[in-house]
């Protein structure tokens, strides 16, 4: 046994013919005067499992009941080189040691339903680009470009041509946990989809009965493993015709009830965002393109927000799927300078019909090396971000009162100030909002020992910073296209004019020194 490592039990009983989803298979592990249950499962030809994540290292004693019974006793060894799950710390990630987990995501849907030799393919890519976590689904996808049959699929089919999802198919389950775990070595993290719209083989119109009976086997089997995080769906309000509102949360419920771990939870949208306020909720999973809201998101739900579809790489039909990789590159500056996450995908036609977001294969745009020089730029920071609001910055984020109290302020605002309090004082939130979009700043901190500011499309000559008087700070320029960043002044504090090539994509990190 060891800490944050999957620990597996394994024991020999009856072979099921019948239904084996649920199973009266259970252990407790106890370890310093504490103990966790977890659920077992069967994985055919007789084979009964438990799994377990040891989160401590020393010793513990475990005890099995049900259809098997059995006990024992293990040492856990320390970690090496294992951090552990990826919890949620405020509004950023850390493993469960502490050490700050910064998500650089990647898209591939249909991963676990390509045939072995793209999965091969695909795998290989990853490991040589700059991507730590990667969105993919449970169950197949039929969508534009995706098309294909899957390998096989996650229940056996009852007589009447109906899923039975109390009887897992063990085949499926045993390749999506080879590919799960060819992931896990490599050191990424998996953000598996549960649920999808994009099907026609019923998996998105499951009874909520079927539902609850995947998600117990899964949870059974995969909870164990220490990267997993869970998206309940990929745009679930695409599948509201089959789930209400209340069979949503229920699921939602029911996952967080019953993986002993509490991994990562959130869920995606098409339009309508989930309620991240809820308590199980660990962090924003949101598609959009209106990252000026960032902040507001921030703030409302004090939780990290990932910007897990913001369009694609790509030359499709679709406005989704055809941005260029500049456009791509200025998103995920405009998400990481706001103090958030975001999530990359590629959508390049081929011949073949193998595109990077739904199937995998080759990476073919411009985007992820520039991705991995942002990776490299902020992991080289002292800490997390956060936005760096000045008083003009957070006008957005104010209701109408919260502007008409910084109108009888003491001392009064004066000159264009005051004028534009008065006038914003008028807009409704929606219209205050929508019009200072095209005056966002992209502006993020580290406390007082780092400031990063992305200049977007804005080509300034030059440019005034409010940096602490206490303190002496190296500036350094960055061009985010041709991946270049150079000091250009040092020892700089208080009131800065930093001198600017007065072109786009240009970004400043400012460093204590």
């Amino acid at each position: 046994m060891k800490q944050y490592e999957t620990f597996e039990l394994r024991f020999s009983g009856e072979t099921l013919q019948a239904a084996w989803a649920g199973i009266d298979l259970t252990a407790v592990f106890s370890h310093g005067g504490e103990s966790k249950t977890v659920k077992g499962f069967y994985d055919g030809d007789g084979q009964y499992v438990i799994r377990f994540l040891p989160e401590e290292p020393g010793d513990y004693s475990w005890k099995v009941s049900g259809v098997i019974r059995a006990e024992g006793k293990e040492i856990c060894e320390p970690a090496e080189g294992r951090h552990g799950p990826v919890r949620a710390a405020d509004t950023h990630f850390e493993y469960a040691d502490g050490r700050l987990f910064i998500p650089f995501g990647t898209t591939v849907y249909a991963l676990a339903s390509q045939d072995d030799e793209l999965v091969k393919q695909t795998l290989e890519t990853l490991k040589s680009d700059p991507f730590n976590k990667v969105r993919m689904c449970v169950f197949p996808k039929h969508y534009d470009y995706n098309h294909n049959e899957p390998p096989f699929f996650a229940f056996e089919k009852r007589a009447d041509g109906g899923w039975d999802t109390g009887r897992p198919c063990i085949a499926f389950w045993h390749r999506l946990e080879k590919i799960l775990h060819r992931i896990q070595a490599m050191g990424i993290q998996i953000d598996l989809i549960l649920f999808h719209p994009y099907d026609r083989w019923g998996f998105a119109s499951l009874p909520q009965r079927d539902n609850l009976t995947y998600l117990d086997y899964l949870l059974r089997r995969l909870s164990a493993m220490p990267n997993i995080w869970w998206s309940l769906a990929n745009e679930y309000d695409l599948c509201m015709l089959a789930k209400t509102l209340a069979d949503w949360e229920e699921i939602e419920e029911f996952v967080a009830a019953n993986d002993p771990y509490r991994h990562l939870l959130s869920s995606h949208n098409c339009f309508c965002h989930w309620d991240f306020s809820r308590e199980n909720v660990t962090h924003c999973s949101i598609q959009t393109k209106a990252l000026t809201e960032i902040p507001r998101w921030m703030e409302t739900y004090h939780k990290p927000v990932v910007i897990d579809e913001c369009a694609y790489e790509g030359n499709l039909p679709h406005s989704w799927g055809s941005i260029s990789g500049k456009e791509m590159v200025y998103r995920f500056w405009r998400c990481y300078a706001s103090g958030a996450y975001c999530t990359h995908g590629e959508t390049f036609l081929s011949e073949d019909d193998i595109l990077w977001w739904a199937r995998g294969g080759k990476l073919k745009g411009e985007s992820p090396k520039r991705i991995a020089f942002l990776r490299e730029i902020m992991e080289s920071l002292p800490g997390p971000l956060t936005p760096w609001l000045t008083e003009w910055s957070r006008l957005p984020l104010l209701s109408a009162q919260g502007i008409r109290a910084m109108l009888a302020a003491q001392p009064a605002p004066e000159g264009f100030t005051l004028l534009a309090l008065n006038s914003l004082a008028r807009m409704n939130d929606t219209e205050r909002a929508t019009h200072m979009q095209a005056d966002h700043s992209w502006a993020s901190r580290c406390g007082e020992d780092a400031f990063l500011k992305f200049f977007d499309l804005q080509t300034c000559a030059e440019f005034p910073f409010e940096l602490p008087q206490d303190k002496q700070y190296r500036v350094e320029l960055i061009d985010v296209w041709d991946m270049t960043r150079k000091t250009i002044m040092e020892n700089a504090s208080g009131k800065t004019l930093v001198k600017l090539p007065a072109q786009e994509g240009m970004a400043v990190l400012i460093t204590a020194m």
